[in-house]
C-alpha cells in the first residue's frame, strides 16, 4: 500500500546543508497533515528535535530508513501554496534557508520554542545501576527523580551549576537509562474570554430571577441585561452590573445562561474617528486614478508609479483606489517606511475604512501583532498598513499593493533574509496578478528608469492638492556663521524663523539625523578620542545621561571628567539631536521641543504620543532624525529647518546623493500644507552642491538626469546589479583568508560567464569591526540572473563546510543599502 513521506524544511538546516528532508509520515497524522504545516521532527546525528515546515506529501512505496514526525504543530496551514512559492523563491534570491524565509513570513507570536526534557526510561533501580561509574550521572539520576523523572535543561544546566551536564547526560541515553524528549510551545497563544449565552426565553429568565430581586440584586441584573443581549462577554456582563464571576457561575447552576470559550482579537486601539466621505479629488488626481483603475481591473499584474510633489494628494488617490477595489470584492495592502507614520496614515484610513483595516509593524505586542495577522488571513480584515514586514500579510483575494515612499532604504531588511519589500511586492502581485503602486515624490532612481524605459506605467501629480505654491527655501553657509562668531547648530536665520513661527502660533519640525549630543568627544592636549573597545568606532556622546555610547553594539561608560590617557580638557566634537534639543531649549526658554530619535522613541507606541502631542499643538517645535521628514501632514507646520544637510551626502555609498535629495526634499515638503504658506531653511557647509542646489528647488528632473548619467559610467543600478559577499568572525587574519579564497574560486567561475562582470575586494567594511567581529566583504558589479546567484550560493554553501574556517560566517546581500 506503501506510505506517506513528508518533504519538511527544517529549522536547525544552516545554509550549507539546507535542502528538502523526507520525514515519514505516521499513521495518525496522515490524514491531518497538509503542506503549509510545522511539524517537529528529528534531526542530525543525535536526533535532536527541530521545527520544520511541510512543503510537499507524496506517497512511495516504503519508508524503509526514514525518520518519522514526532508531531505537527499547527492546526491548519500557516502557509498556502503561494506562500510556501514565495518562501523558495526568497532562499534562491536571498541566500537565506527556506526556513529563515518562513520565519520572517509569519508574526512573532506563531513561533515555536522548543524545550528539550532528559526523561528516565528506567525505574528508580536500574537508573542508579547505569549510572555507576559516573559521578555526575549518579547526581543527574537524583536530581530526576525529585523532578518524579524528568526536567527541562534549564533545569539541570542550573542545578550543576559552572560543570556541562551533557556528558552526563550522554552517559545515562547510551545505557539506556534516560531519553532526550523535545516538546514545543507557541510564542503566544490564542486569546479566549468567557462568553455568557442566555439558555433559555427571555420571560422564563426573568420569571426565574425576579421574585428573589430584593435579596439577589445582582443576579436579576445580569439576567436583564442578557435578556436584552441574548449573549455577552462575562467580563462585560460584570463591568456593566457590578457582579462577580461567582454570580455568573451561580446563574449558569441555575441553568438561565451557558458559558462558552470564544476567541476575541487583540486589537490596536483606534481612536473613535468619525467616518468621512471619500476625497473629492482634482483633474490630475481624477485622471491618475482612472488609470491606476484600469490596470487594477486587467486580468495580468502590473507595476506603476505615482510620482507627485510633496503635497500633492498621493494619499487621497490612494483611499479612493482602495475603496473600488473593497467594492470589487478584493483586498488591498499599504505599506510605509517609518513606523512612525503608521498612526497618522490610520487615523486617515480608519475614517474611511473603520474596522476592516489591520495594522502590521514590529513595535505592536506580539500578541496584537499575531492577531492583526489572523484577521487578514481569516478575511475579517481586507485593508493592512504595515512597515517592510507587512507585505507578507494573508491577504484573500489581493488586487491592490501600495509602497508609499517607496524609494526609502528602511523597506530593505538588514537581517537575514535579506530582502527588499519593493521586490517582494513584485513577486506577490505576479502571483496573485495585483496592481502594484509605487508611490514617492523623490521616486529611486531605479524605479524611475524602469518608469522611463515602459517597464512601469507612469501617473504624475505636478501640484499641490490645496493649489498652495511649495515651501519657499533658504540656503544657509554654515562657513559664513563660524566666521561671524556663531559656533552653534541654529543659524541666526533660522532662529529668527523659529521665533516668527513661536509669535504667530505656528510648528515648526527641525531635521538632524544624528542622535546623541555630540559626534564624538576628543581631547584638547593630546587628541585623545575614546573610541568602543568592541567596534573600530568613536564613542558618541548622550548629555541625557551623561555617557559615552556606541550605537552599533550598545556599549556605555560614563564621561571621564577629564582625559583618561594625560589628563587634559575635552573637547566635544559635532552635534546630534540632545544637543540641538539643549540649545533651542537656551535660546527660547520655557518653549517644549519635542525630540523623536531611536532614543525617545523604544517603548511600543511612545512614536504616537510624540506626534500626538505635536498634533494637538502643545509643543511647537519637533526635532528629530530622519522619521521626521517623511509621511507626516499637520497643517500648522510652516517651517522646517534642516540643522545640517551634509550629514548623508558624503557617505561611502552610490546612493549617498539619491538619499540626501530624497531627505531633503521630503522633509522641505511637510511645510505648507494647510492653508498657510510654507518656509524652509537648509543649513550646510556646501551650499554650492548640486544636491543641495536640486533640493532646495525640489527639482527632481535635473537631479535624476544627472544622476543616471553618473550610474550609467560607473556602471551602477540600474545598469548592472552589486552582490556583496560578507565574511565575520572573532580573528582579522582568518576572515580576511576566507575572502581571499572566495575570490579565487570566484575569479575562476566568472571567467567562464557569458557576461560582463567586476569584482572588487576583500576590503574592510565601512566599520571593519563590530561587537568584536571583523568584517570584510567581496563586491561583484554584474547583471542579476539565475546563474550568479546559484554561483554566489553554491561558494557560501562550500566556505560554511570548509573547516579553516571555523567561526566565520559568510553572507550574501544583493543591492544593499
Amino acid at each position: 500500500m506503501g506510505c506517506v513521506v513528508a518533504k519538511v524544511a527544517v529549522s536547525k538546516a544552516v545554509y550549507a546543508i539546507d535542502k528538502p528532508y523526507d520525514y515519514l509520515v505516521p499513521a495518525a497524522l496522515e490524514d491531518r497533515l497538509r503542506p503549509g504545516m510545522r511539524v517537529l521532527v528529528p534531526f542530525g546525528a543525535g536526533n535532536r528535535g527541530s521545527d520544520g515546515i511541510v512543503l510537499a506529501l507524496h506517497q512511495q512505496e516504503s519508508g524503509g530508513g526514514l525518520k518519522a514526525v514526532t508531531a505537527a504543530l499547527d492546526e491548519e496551514p500557516v502557509l498556502d501554496r503561494h506562500g510556501l512559492q514565495m518562501a523558495l523563491w526568497m532562499r534562491e534570491r536571498y541566500f537565506c534557508t527556506v526556513y529563515d524565509a518562513v520565519k520572517a513570513m509569519l508574526p512573532a507570536g506563531l513561533y515555536y520554542a522548543l524545550r528539550d526534557c532528559v526523561k528516565l526510561t528506567a525505574d528508580r533501580e536500574v537508573a542508579y545501576e547505569a549510572s555507576q561509574g559516573s559521578v555526575a550521572a549518579t547526581k543527574l539520576v537524583e536530581m530526576l527523580l525529585v523532578w518524579d523523572g524528568q526536567g527541562e535543561m534549564e533545569q539541570i544546566r542550573a542545578g550543576f551549576g559552572p560543570k556541562d551536564p551533557a556528558p552526563a547526560i550522554r552517559y545515562l541515553v547510551e545505557r539506556g537509562a534516560a531519553e532526550i524528549v523535545t516538546s514545543a510551545q507557541r510564542g503566544v497563544g490564542d486569546k479566549t474570554e468567557k462568553l455568557a449565552v442566555l439558555a433559555m426565553p427571555s420571560e422564563e429568565a426573568m420569571a426565574l430571577v425576579t421574585p428573589r430581586r430584593k435579596t439577589a440584586p445582582l443576579r436579576y441584573s445580569v439576567t436583564e441585561l442578557l435578556c436584552q443581549l441574548g449573549a455577552a462577554s462575562a467580563k462585560e456582563l460584570c463591568y456593566f452590573t457590578g457582579a462577580s464571576m461567582p454570580t455568573i457561575k451561580s446563574l449558569e447552576k441555575s441553568g438561565i445562561l451557558t458559558l462558552e470559550q470564544q476567541e476575541v482579537f487583540r486589537r490596536v486601539q483606534l481612536d473613535d474617528v468619525p467616518p468621512k466621505p471619500l476625497p473629492q479629488l482634482n483633474e490630475e488626481q481624477q485622471a491618475a486614478l482612472e488609470g491606476l483603475d484600469r490596470l487594477c481591473r486587467a486580468e495580468k499584474p502590473a507595476v506603476a508609479l505615482l510620482y507627485g510633489v510633496t503635497g500633492s494628494g498621493k494619499t487621497q488617490v490612494y483611499i479612493r483606489l482602495i475603496q473600488q477595489v473593497l467594492d470589487r470584492g478584493g483586498s488591498a495592502m499599504v505599506l510605509v517606511p517609518e513606523i512612525a507614520l503608521t498612526p497618522q496614515l490610520l487615523r486617515v484610513f480608519a475614517a474611511h475604512f473603520g474596522q476592516e483595516i489591520a495594522v502590521l509593524h514590529s513595535s505592536l505586542p506580539a500578541g496584537e501583532r499575531y492577531d492583526e495577522w489572523k484577521r487578514a488571513r481569516s478575511g475579517k480584515a481586507r485593508v493592512v498598513i504595515g512597515t517592510r514586514s507587512a507585505v507578507f500579510a494573508p491577504l484573500r483575494n489581493l488586487s491592490l499593493l501600495i509602497l508609499d515612499e517607496e524609494q526609502e532604504g528602511s523597506y530593505k531588511s538588514e537581517n537575514t533574509p535579506r530582502y527588499h519589500a519593493r521586490d517582494v511586492a513584485k513577486y506577490r502581485c505576479v502571483q496573485e496578478n495585483a496592481l502594484l503602486v509605487l508611490g514617492s515624490a523623490t521616486p529611486a532612481v531605479e524605479t524611475m528608469y524602469s518608469a522611463r524605459e515602459g517597464v512601469y506605467h507612469q501617473f504624475t501629480l505636478t501640484q499641490r492638492y490645496n493649489q498652495k505654491a511649495l515651501p519657499q527655501v533658504h540656503i544657509v553657509d554654515l562657513k559664513e556663521e563660524l566666521r561671524e562668531g556663531n559656533g552653534g547648530a541654529i543659524s541666526g536665520l533660522l532662529a529668527r524663523e523659529i521665533g516668527d513661527n513661536l509669535t504667530r502660533g505656528e510648528q515648526t519640525i527641525l531635521l538632524l539625523n544624528r542622535r546623541g549630543a555630540s559626534r564624538m568627544v576628543s581631547c584638547g592636549e593630546c587628541g585623545e578620542v575614546p573610541q568602543c573597545p568592541r567596534c573600530s568606532v568613536k564613542l558618541t556622546y548622550h548629555s541625557a545621561n551623561g555617557r559615552l555610547m556606541c550605537h552599533y553594539c550598545g556599549f556605555s561608560q560614563p564621561l571621564p571628567h577629564a582625559c583618561p590617557a594625560c589628563g587634559g580638557k575635552l573637547n566635544f566634537i559635532g552635534v546630534g539631536t540632545q544637543r540641538v534639543q539643549e540649545e533651542l531649549e537656551e535660546r527660547f526658554p520655557g518653549v517644549e521641543v519635542l525630540r523623536m530619535d531611536s532614543d525617545t522613541v523604544t517603548a511600543a507606541h511612545s512614536h504616537e504620543k510624540i506626534l500626538e502631542q505635536f498634533r494637538s499643538g502643545k509643543a511647537p517645535i519637533l526635532l528629530g532624525t530622519q522619521m521626521v521628514a517623511k509621511g507626516l501632514d499637520f497643517e500648522n507646520v510652516t517651517l522646517v529647518g534642516v540643522v545640517l544637510a551634509d550629514q548623508s551626502l558624503f557617505m561611502d555609498d552610490f546612493r549617498a546623493g539619491e538619499r540626501t535629495f530624497s531627505l531633503l526634499t521630503q522633509v522641505v515638503g511637510r511645510a505648507g500644507r494647510g492653508e498657510k504658506t510654507g518656509r524652509a531653511v537648509i543649513q550646510t557647509f556646501t551650499p554650492d552642491h548640486d544636491v543641495i542646489r536640486f533640493a532646495a528647488r525640489q527639482d527632481y528632473e535635473h537631479f535624476y538626469q544627472q544622476e543616471i548619467q553618473l550610474r550609467r559610467l560607473r556602471r551602477e543600478p540600474p545598469f548592472r546589479d552589486v552582490f556583496v559577499l560578507t565574511a565575520s568572525g572573532p580573528e582579522e587574519t582568518g576572515v580576511l583568508r576566507c575572502c581571499v579564497k572566495l575570490r579565487q574560486a570566484l575569479e575562476g567561475a566568472l571567467a567562464h560567464l557569458n557576461q560582463e562582470w567586476e569584482l572588487l575586494g576583500p576590503a574592510p567594511a565601512a566599520v571593519a569591526k563590530v561587537n568584536n567581529r571583523y568584517r570584510y566583504r567581496l563586491t561583484l558589479s554584474t547583471k542579476n540572473c539565475r546563474g550568479v546567484r546559484e554561483l554566489l550560493g553554491r561558494l557560501i554553501a562550500q566556505a560554511h563546510q570548509d573547516r579553516e574556517n571555523r567561526g566565520i560566517s559568510v553572507y550574501g546581500d544583493l543591492n544593499p543599502y
